[in-house]
């Protein structure tokens, strides 16, 4: 299911991890470029920094399958294509709107069930190889740990609302709650699903794997 990349072969000798990072660079600076509102785009662009820079920082220390490169190279493009617009006018949940007749903007949705869809993976591969943690173990925790990541980040994102904002409707709008009161359990819950069903799949994988 995955491929190891050469754990000791440079950055610069890695076509993948190249192709990745210029295609996400200038998908960034484009977003940057474009967005209606720069200040949104900072910040929704905190923690996509944050990230980068520790995959930057951790690079030679610990390397991910290529597998887990693609999936966190997948939702960082979601990402960064949400942060253009805020998430309640992001033009391709607009389009799904339209098209399925749907009551609100599903985008802020969409990347919360990518967060446990692709993130996963790149968790549960942590546990296994770096912290050899044991087998049932390394594909449960990864679904906590998208749940407790996800709380944590709904809380930041309201701090970050009420501080850049000062509340009110324009924190509401930042925060894409779109008169829904439930907004945020609703993301919890389908970065939860998003991750239960990453992490079946690869234990189906693993298990066939191991018994053929």
């Amino acid at each position: 299911m995955t491929t190891k990349p050469d754990a000791k072969k440079p950055y610069l000798k890695q076509p993948l991890h190249l192709f990745y990072s210029a295609l996400l660079l200038i998908f960034w600076v484009y977003t940057a470029i474009t967005t209606p509102n720069f200040d949104n785009w900072i910040a929704e662009n905190i923690l996509t920094v944050s990230l980068i820079i520790i995959l930057g920082a951790f690079y030679n220390i610990f390397r991910f399958s290529n597998t887990s490169y693609t999936c966190i190279f997948l939702f960082l493009l979601l990402h960064i294509y949400g942060s253009q617009y805020q998430y309640a006018n992001n033009p391709f949940g607009d389009w799904l709107q339209q098209q399925f007749s749907l009551q609100r903007n599903h985008y802020d949705r969409l990347v919360h069930f990518g967060y446990g869809l692709l993130l996963a993976y790149p968790i549960h591969e942590v546990l296994a190889r770096g912290f050899r943690v044991r087998r049932f173990y390394s594909y449960l925790l990864p679904v906590e740990i998208i749940l407790s990541t996800g709380a944590l980040y709904e809380l930041l994102e309201w701090i970050v609302a009420d501080w850049v904002y000062g509340g009110g409707e324009k924190a509401r709008a930042f925060l894409g709650m779109q008169g829904d009161p439930w907004d945020a359990q609703k993301d919890l819950a389908l970065a939860v699903a998003g991750a239960a069903i990453t992490m079946s799949v690869a234990f189906v994988f693993s298990k066939k794997k191991k018994d053929s």
